[in-house]
Parts: C-alpha cells; sequence; structure tokens
C-alpha cells in the first residue's frame, strides 16, 4: 500500500508537496487541473518496471503502451529540459524485509516501510537519466537503513549509506555502472561490493509494488450482448473495464469469497458484486450465466425491479455497464493493492454517486479467506455527493479520519497547487477551499434577484402571480 507520495518539475505540478496517501484518498479539482498526471507518472513507472529495456531510465511510452507522456521535454514543468524530474514514493510491505551483512553477521535491518527518491535529468540524447537514487528501510517510522547511489561533480557513481558500511570486492576497482530503469543496481555493480547484495531485494519490492497498482479510466467500455470467456484470470478490469465480467467469472471459478468486514456475512464474489448493485439501487437481480452448456459466451442478465422482464446489459440504463468495472476492480483487485480509479461517477444518478462512497469504504475493509485485505483506492472525482457521504460516515464512525485523505487541486500562475483538506471526527471539512463545487451562493442569489426582477416586471404587466 502507497503511503506517500511526492512529485517535482512534473508537467503541470513544481512541486506537489508531500501527499498522504491512506486506504481512502479523494482528489478533487477543476477539469485540467492536473489531478490526472499524478496517476500517469505511476502508470509510466509500472511500464518501465514491465519493460525488458533495462537501459530505458523512464519508458515514457508509445501508441502500445497504456500510457503514452511524450518525449521527457513534454513531462517537464514548462518544457525546460535543465530541469530535474524527481518523485518520492513510500509505501508499506505486507511482511518485514530483513537486511543481513554478511561481513558482519549480527548486524541486521528490517522494517516493512520503504521509501524511494529518484532524480531524471536529460542527457545529451535529452533522453531521461538518473540522477541520483536513493532507498530507504524504516520500522514504526524510524529509518533503519538508507541508501543512495549518486554521481559526482565529474559524473561518476558512487554508492553510500549512513548506516551501513559497503565493502568493494577485491581487485581493481572499476567504475559503477548506469542503473537500470530508475530504481535497480546492475549485476554487475553488485558485484563490485562484497555486501551489497540486498539491493536486489530493494529492486524486487520496488517491482512488487508497482505490480500491485492498477488503473481505471474515465471512459469506459460500451455494453455488450455477449462476452467471452475461455477460464482465464485477467490482472485486472482493464483500464476500460473490457474485462469486468472475465473477472466476475474468473472470481467465481476460483471460489473466492469475501465480506464487508470482521464477523460479516460471506458472499461468493459474483453474488457479492450483485448485492452491492442492488444496494446502489440500479438493478434488482444481476447474473452472468453461460448462453450454452459448454460454450464460451456469457451474457449479462438484469432485473431492474422485482416485477420486471429479465433483460440483457445492453438494454438497461447506461450506467450499470458504467459503475459495474468499478466496482468489481474494487474487491477484484488481490490484497495489498493499489487502485487508481477516475471519475467512478460517470454516467450516474446522484444518489448512486452517494452510494459508491460506501461501497468504496467497504473495498478498504473488506476480508477474503478469513484476512483484511488491504486494498487501497485512490479516487478522481468531480462528485460533491460523494464527499457528502464520506463526511457523513466520518461521523457516523463507519470510517475513521485517518483513514481517509481528501484533496484539492487548483492552477496557479505557478504552476498546479495540491491543498489537502482537514477532515475532523465530526465529518467537517475544516478548511474549505473556495469555489470547490462552483460558487454554489452566487447561483442562488443570482437566481433570487432575477426571480424578483421578473415577478416586478409581471406585475407591471398586470399578470396575476
Amino acid at each position: 500500500m502507497l503511503t506517500h507520495l511526492r512529485i517535482r518539475n512534473f508537467k503541470a505540478w513544481k512541486d506537489t508537496g508531500d501527499i498522504r496517501l491512506a486506504p481512502l484518498t479523494v482528489i478533487f479539482g477543476a477539469n485540467s487541473a492536473g489531478k490526472s498526471s499524478l496517476g500517469h507518472l505511476l502508470l509510466a513507472l509500472q511500464q518501465t518496471a514491465r519493460s525488458s529495456d533495462r537501459k530505458r531510465a523512464l519508458h515514457l511510452g508509445d501508441a502500445t503502451s497504456l500510457i503514452d507522456l511524450g518525449t521527457f521535454a513534454d513531462c517537464l514543468h514548462g518544457h525546460d529540459l535543465q530541469q530535474t524530474l524527481a518523485f518520492e514514493l513510500g509505501w508499506s510491505l505486507s511482511k518485514n524485509l530483513e537486511v543481513r551483512d554478511p561481513l558482519q553477521p549480527s548486524q541486521r535491518y528490517q522494517g516493512n516501510l520503504m521509501q524511494l527518491e529518484v532524480a531524471l535529468k536529460a542527457n545529451k540524447a535529452q533522453q531521461p537519466e538518473v540522477e541520483s537514487l536513493e532507498y530507504s528501510l524504516a520500522s514504526k517510522g524510524q529509518e533503519v537503513l538508507d541508501v543512495a547511489l549518486t554521481r559526482d561533480e565529474k559524473g561518476k557513481l558512487g554508492l553510500k549509506s549512513d548506516a551501513y558500511g559497503f565493502k568493494m570486492a577485491d581487485g581493481r576497482r572499476w567504475p559503477l555502472e548506469e542503473p537500470e530503469k530508475f530504481y535497480r543496481l546492475s549485476d554487475t555493480t553488485l558485484a563490485r561490493f562484497k555486501n551489497a547484495g540486498f539491493l536486489a531485494d530493494f529492486a524486487l519490492a520496488t517491482e512488487t509494488m508497482l505490480e500491485s497498482i492498477s488503473y481505471l479510466g474515465p471512459l469506459r467500455n460500451h455494453p455488450q450482448r455477449l462476452y467471452q470467456w475461455s477460464g482465464d484470470m485477467p490482472a485486472s478490469v482493464g483500464p476500460s473495464g473490457e474485462h469486468a465480467i472475465a473477472a466476475i467469472l474468473a472470481a467465481q471459478g476460483e471460489g473466492r469469497r469475501l465480506n464487508r468486514g470482521p464477523k460479516r456475512h460471506t458472499q461468493g464474489f459474483a453474488e457479492f458484486i450483485a448485492c452491492w448493485l442492488k444496494e446502489l439501487g440500479v438493478i434488482h437481480e444481476f447474473s452472468v450465466l453461460p448462453v450454452a452448456e459448454g460454450r464460451k459466451e456469457y451474457e449479462v442478465l438484469i432485473k431492474t425491479h422485482p416485477k420486471a422482464p429479465e433483460v440483457m446489459l445492453t438494454d438497461v440504463g447506461f450506467g450499470v455497464s458504467q459503475v459495474l468495472p468499478a466496482l468489481v476492480q474494487a474487491f477484484y483487485c488481490p490484497p495489498h493493492s493499489t487502485v487508481w480509479m477516475e471519475q467512478p461517477e460517470i454516467h450516474l444518478h446522484p444518489q448512486v454517486q452517494a452510494e459508491l462512497a460506501d461501497v468504496f469504504i467497504a473495498a478498504t475493509q473488506a476480508r477474503e479467506g478469513g484476512k483484511a485485505r488491504n486494498v487501497q483506492l485512490i479516487i478522481e472525482s468531480h462528485s460533491e455527493h460523494f464527499l457528502n457521504r464520506l463526511q457523513r460516515r466520518v461521523a457516523e464512525e463507519s470510517v475513521s479520519p485517518e483513514d481517509v485523505a481528501i484533496y484539492f487541486c487548483r492552477s496557479s500562475s505557478d504552476g498546479t497547487e495540491l491543498e489537502p483538506l482537514k477532515l475532523n471526527m465530526f465529518g467537517e471539512i475544516e478548511n474549505w477551499p473556495d469555489n470547490f463545487f462552483g460558487d454554489e451562493m452566487s447561483d442562488i442569489a443570482g437566481r433570487t434577484i432575477a426571480a424578483m426582477q421578473l415577478k416586478k416586471k409581471l406585475k407591471q404587466q398586470g399578470a396575476v402571480l
């Protein structure tokens, strides 16, 4: 689970400042304010980790990748190639990571919190190159081990630590190689030392964290009359929700059972999703069935109310097919995952937008196989109905204020600014931003004045009001 993020000189962001990432993190803001850029950088880091090209420090994307950020100059704040693109990522591990110094067996370092800081600059070919790479391992908020790969004034790379004594291997001291991607020291570099092998574990922890991130975009696929599934296990519902039905079938086929928290009723995955759809008020019954025995084509059948006929997903309102991927992904993703969603409330009635807050709270508290799933959701939204319900649930103690983080993006002359909103135990936002959801009072005042003027005009004309 991600614990914090900080980005400098990336697109609209000069400096985001430290962003605390809670189990449920919600980001609001005007269109084109820069909200999506935060998630886009994480996706670029993920596709870099997945890339087969180890020499590429940052895979910005192409026509075949999930995200395409253009050139390195396009990514830099102000398109200034003299700037340094820097980011800081913190995350918690599902279990302690232990480091032992083979030269001092009694020396051990244990922690379950990791941090990675990276600075990238343009090289002569205007491509990103690692300027510095720093890892930190912490336990209970206290750093226990630090490692830094940095360059001197001549550009020569060096490895150092305040807590750990690196020992060079015997023989000629060859220079260190360029790091692989943005987070990994090459095997050749590790071989230059007698006791640096643990850094491969740090790189693996980074890859595991990045692989745990999934993304659902704001534009979901249109519903289909038939869906094909041949027994595969999709990694997620896909960025457009294209694998949502396959995910339901795969989870059901695996016999996955979930509940909404301790001592709550456990249900099979398909039944669990159907119950949430019913609670959201968008359907009465929901089922996914093969068109015939032994076939790999499936149809989604829905009843909108108890006495309504059973119809296909394509024959009901657009909202069901749009909310379904968000609902499925929140519970389908593996434990300890982070799900980034853009505008899950699109095409939904205001009441359903409010109910989505309950879905996402439950997703962070859900259990599977008797264990907490510890899933994290980061939501970009424009819905005041979603926020109102979230505030209400905090006041009702259904979710702790510490498990919720809310931010507001606004554009300024110096770039986008991110303001953390202070949510207290009563569900109140103590620093409500100006024009958070538009200037509502201005509209009310304007409507009242216009109504008074119209009444005066009609009265002058002799109309009976």
